[in-house]
């Protein structure tokens, strides 16, 4: 009888949900990804002041998520066979010098060279904080990322809001503001790293092997991944549209100035992290693969719509395209996760690499457009990227145990 209960009591702590460690997580997601959204933030500030083309704008972006993307696969694959919990603070660190560059650039390059040490602490953070999310998820991997994924969006739309009250009235300098913020980042990161180091030495006192939840063929798994990716790659084509040049396109269609535009950029992207926490749990509960469907694809009847709205139902489009399309990618990323939960830190890497990767060269290849024919003809031509949403019928459904 006392072994049954000990068995039992395994068991439940086993599926606990650590919820102090996955807000903790999130929050530092937020801090994270406040400082990366103030380099959109910036754009146009920049521009104005160093007379940048769209090009250029797009080069910016380019520069810091193609950094911000090519490391995470490898710090992924690194970090699965030899974890460092402290290497979270230190991505910070990155950061933290990327603002204070930015703070003080006084020319083009220089401008790529901070935004770069901002994208190498994104590739060194995303990977093990995802670990962290998923180590504790306690079971409810959709609801663990969620919450995750929430932290990251939440700073992402706070930054631009922060950027517009604090920089834009001021001056780039201004922007060394931000460098609180980095520092709260290291000292909350640094607390996590305790409970990492902690779990993951339990974890390998029980040598528990990865934890299959399908049936499917290696072969089956790969064509699943990619499939994956074709939608991420539709997702963050679209998205990198609209927090690179969203503001750019309600200043020139409708004249408004730049506080406006960037209240009208803090509505998508809070919509976008409301979508993020709904997403994981709906997924947990309906399956993965059908809120993958329903969120890109479900979208485009929206993104269809925008061009041809006038300001204030690009307004309310804006906000019901965020929230329908964030949902997608806590349901991708956990169902990636799930084909290959042996490799949480390489599917995480990849994962968060491409999207970033993508994101990059979708905001130099939309500035490049804008610049040869108008910024009203690049959110035309975007608005049919969610119809990619279709191949999400293709995904097989996983057998959960």
């Amino acid at each position: 009888m006392k072994t049954e209960t000990a068995t039992l009591d395994t068991k439940n702590l086993a599926q606990t949900t650590v919820y102090s460690i996955l807000f903790s997580i999130c929050f530092a997601h937020l801090l994270n990804d406040l400082l990366q959204a103030v380099i959109p933030a910036m754009y146009p500030v920049l521009k104005a002041k160093y007379a940048l083309t769209f090009t250029q704008v797009g080069l910016i972006t380019f520069t810091y998520q193609v950094t911000a993307s090519l490391l995470q696969p490898f710090v992924g694959i690194y970090t699965d066979k030899h974890p460092k919990p402290y290497s979270l603070a230190f991505g910070m660190l990155f950061s933290l010098g990327g603002i204070i560059m930015l703070s003080q650039a006084s020319s083009f390059p220089l401008i790529l060279a901070s935004v770069a040490f901002v994208g190498i602490g994104s590739s060194i953070f995303h990977p093990e904080a995802s670990r962290v999310a998923f180590l504790g998820s306690g079971g409810k991997r959709g609801l663990a990322q969620s919450i995750f994924q929430l932290g990251g969006n939440t700073g992402t739309a706070i930054g631009p809001l922060l950027v517009a009250l604090i920089v834009i009235p001021r001056g780039q300098s201004y922007i060394l503001w931000f460098v609180l913020v980095a520092i709260v980042g290291i000292i909350v990161l640094s607390r996590i790293a305790i409970w990492y180091k902690q779990k993951l030495i339990s974890i390998q006192r029980k040598k528990k092997s990865g934890e299959r939840l399908h049936n499917l063929s290696p072969m089956k798994v790969k064509m699943s991944v990619i499939l994956l990716l074709i939608l991420i790659f539709s997702k963050s084509f679209y998205t990198t549209s609209m927090s690179s040049y969203f503001t750019f396109y309600l200043i020139e269609k409708f004249h408004i100035s730049v506080l406006q535009a960037q209240y009208h950029l803090f509505a998508f992207l809070g919509a976008v992290a409301v979508g993020t926490l709904i997403g994981g749990p709906l997924g947990d509960k309906f399956g993965r693969k059908y809120i993958i469907w329903f969120s890109i694809l479900g979208a485009a009847p929206f993104t269809l719509l925008l061009p041809f709205a006038d300001l204030f139902w690009t307004g309310i489009l804006s906000v019901i395209i965020g929230i329908v399309i964030a949902s997608a990618f806590s349901a991708i990323l956990v169902y990636a996760q799930e084909l290959m939960p042996e490799r949480v830190g390489m599917i995480s890497g990849l994962f968060f690499g491409f999207a970033f990767g993508i994101g990059g060269l979708g905001s130099a290849v939309l500035g490049y457009l804008a610049d040869k024919t108008s910024i009203e003809f690049v959110y035309a031509i975007c608005s049919f990227l969610p119809l990619i949403g279709i191949f999400a019928y293709f995904l097989p459904n996983l057998k959960k145990k």
